[in-house]
């Protein structure tokens, strides 16, 4: 992995500027509201016609306790019983949805979000699946990708028997940091002990893949004791690590505003909070994926990156791109061919409408043709870290250079500043420039000029 991804600071300093995450491209910020729900169910009825394969995702919105940083859509309550009333609405959902498939259609990837998905009782969570199973064409064999976000502090051995027992066979677990004094500042204390009591048990229950989230850039965070985390958490040998760049943007997401902004690390301790990351996760064989991801050599993300096989779409990097994505819950997206629509971001409206027997849709976007030639490229780019232009001439009979002239200084001066290697017929992302891929994928976002660039992260 040392050749995969170079360290150079005087780049990151002169292109770590904020952007979109791209987990869409247009992203999720030109949604408006001229997409209701009877074009989701346009896209459904295209869906079924082409017997495309699925993605579900459900969103489940309750957390026992807030924390500080967090920039989910989440319901705040330690009232358990508020979870029936959701998940009424959801089953209604789900069988509003559901009609307008065709029961072949096989659903490849579940994913539960959140929130805090384990909010709801056992007999809740067995509830739901079996709904989803009634409704929905669910594998029964393990050979899915059927993932679950978990705060180990919400789950025990039990719930990680009944979740295998339920068909799960992939979990995420938020970890951020292991130092007491951070999660102090953050309100989040969770104990090493009590991540590691999760991570047996999904090994001894044979989950297939563990991920463990962490974040840099917290409140009383050191690149010293950012580094004793990085270490804590290797020795648990998860098959995935996410490294996420904390983003304090109090005047969008109000709980940020309890954290102290003096408390907050340096932008330069940020970088070396993340260049010991690297150097740490390099050394005990983690390959980097991209976008803050890392993957032991032998995960289906790096096996799928080499085969030219990886994807990326709401849930972050996937195999299963090809799938038609349908969000099930309040804020949940999908992405059904050229739409993507998205569920009220209320609560209390989204519960309205499912009562009255009417989809939550309330925002979204078709994509034109223009859009698709643009997401591909970001796509090619971020997954592959690699692009042919005569992939792209072929698909959508353009000539590249000419249709991306506009931009070509630009992508001339990344070149000569060695992020990129740019050719005649095509571009290969140099290993300076893996780190930075995001802002070369802003190059080809047409929206970005017209946006204010500050309501995203920073790339690094």
């Amino acid at each position: 992995m040392l050749d995969n991804i170079r360290w150079d600071a005087g780049l990151i300093r002169r292109y770590d500027t904020p952007g979109p995450r791209y987990t869409s491209y247009p992203t999720a910020v030109q949604f408006n509201h001229k997409v209701a729900s009877f074009d989701l169910l346009h896209a459904l009825r295209e869906s079924r016609k082409a017997r495309r394969p699925l993605s579900l995702y459900v969103h489940v919105p309750f957390c026992a306790n807030i924390c500080y940083y967090c920039a989910c859509n989440k319901v705040i309550t330690k009232d358990r019983g508020r979870a029936l009333p959701y998940l009424e609405r959801l089953e209604r959902e789900v069988e509003l949805i559901a009609c307008h498939l065709d029961p072949q259609q096989k659903v490849e990837q579940l994913h539960f979000g959140g929130g805090t998905p384990t909010f709801l009782s056992h007999d809740e969570l067995r509830r739901l699946m079996t709904h989803l199973r009634k409704h929905f064409n669910l594998l029964d064999d393990d050979s899915g990708d059927y993932g679950i976000e978990i705060d180990p502090r919400e789950a025990d051995w039990s719930t990680m028997g009944l979740l295998r027992e339920l068909g799960f066979n992939r979990v995420s677990l938020g970890v951020q940091d292991l130092d007491p004094a951070v999660q102090r500042a953050v309100n989040r204390m969770q104990s090493l002990e009590e991540t590691r009591a999760i991570v047996e048990a999904a090994r001894t229950l044979q989950y297939r893949s563990l991920n463990l989230d962490l974040i840099y850039g917290l409140p009383k965070q050191t690149p010293d004791s950012f580094a004793r985390t990085v270490d804590e958490v290797i020795a648990l040998q998860p098959d995935r690590l996410s490294v996420f760049n904390y983003a304090h943007l109090p005047e969008r997401f109000l709980p940020q505003r309890r954290i102290r902004s003096e408390d907050l690390p340096s932008p330069g301790q940020k970088l070396e909070m993340l260049q010991r990351s690297i150097e740490q996760l390099s050394a005990a064989g983690y390959r980097y994926i991209g976008m803050d991801h890392f993957a032991l050599p032998d995960d289906e993300l790096a096996i799928a990156q080499e085969d030219g096989r990886l994807q990326r779409n709401f849930q972050g990097y996937t195999t299963h791109g090809h799938c038609d994505l349908i969000g099930l819950g309040v804020s949940a997206i999908s992405q059904i061919g050229d739409l993507y629509c998205q569920n009220t971001v209320q609560l209390n409206d989204y519960q309205s409408a499912l009562e009255q027997n009417l989809l939550a849709t309330s925002r979204g976007l078709i994509c034109d043709e223009d859009d698709r030639i643009r997401r591909a490229v970001i796509q090619q780019l971020i997954c592959e870290f690699e692009l042919d232009f005569s992939s792209i001439e072929s698909r959508f009979n353009i000539e590249f250079r000419g249709y991306f002239d506009e931009i070509w200084p630009q992508l001339q001066q990344m070149h000569q500043d060695r992020l990129i290697d740019l050719s005649d017929g095509r571009i290969d992302v140099l290993p300076a420039g893996r780190l930075l891929v995001r802002s070369l994928c802003m190059l080809f976002d047409i929206y970005l000029a017209g946006q204010n660039q500050q309501r995203f992260s920073r790339v690094i």
